[in-house]
């Protein structure tokens, strides 16, 4: 071995920044998940319409304002059997999410593509929500997915077109 190969070997490799901070984002958005799981689960057995009434007085909103009403009018619809749904799809979610950060992180190519599939599937509905209702937020969340699909298929593309070199940003 030359000295040169050795300084090489002995060179930590640098993560690419951009798969890091989309992990960050997934990650952050598991979390989301999580605590909406969790929140779901909190309101089991739960009468709704009083913990959400205790909230608006908390946050001092007018209990007799027409959004108060149609937060209650909405939460009426809601059961445990509903709540334990959206718990338990929260909860997957999210686990999909750590597995889409932790895989982008480690720069597995396993993480790359699961996130390209999970990503590419929630656009046609994201679009339509957007069709449906527009709002800044929703354009800002499919913007951001747009380009996360586009980076990670260039590094996709990359990564076959050249196996022995990995993309570092």
């Amino acid at each position: 071995m030359t000295g040169s190969s050795l300084q090489v070997a002995k060179m930590p490799r640098r993560h690419n920044k951009y798969l890091v901070l989309i992990a960050v984002y997934k990650l952050l958005q598991a979390l989301l998940f999580v605590a909406l799981g969790v929140g779901a689960l909190r309101l089991l057995h739960k009468d709704i319409d009083d913990v959400l009434m205790q909230v608006a007085h908390d946050l001092r909103f007018n209990t007799e304002s027409r959004f108060v009403d149609f937060v209650l009018d909405r939460a009426s619809l809601l059961n445990d059997p509903l709540l334990r749904r959206i718990g338990f799809g929260a909860f997957c979610y999210a686990a999909i999410g750590i597995l889409e950060g932790i895989g982008l992180y480690l720069e597995k190519a396993w993480g790359e593509y699961l996130t390209l599939i999970i990503t590419a599937s929630f656009l046609p509905i994201e679009i339509m929500e957007i069709l449906r209702r527009l709002t800044m937020p929703k354009v800002a969340i499919l913007i951001v997915n747009v380009l996360v699909l586009i980076y990670l298929t260039k590094v996709v593309i990359d990564r076959t077109r050249h196996p022995k070199h990995s993309i570092v940003a």
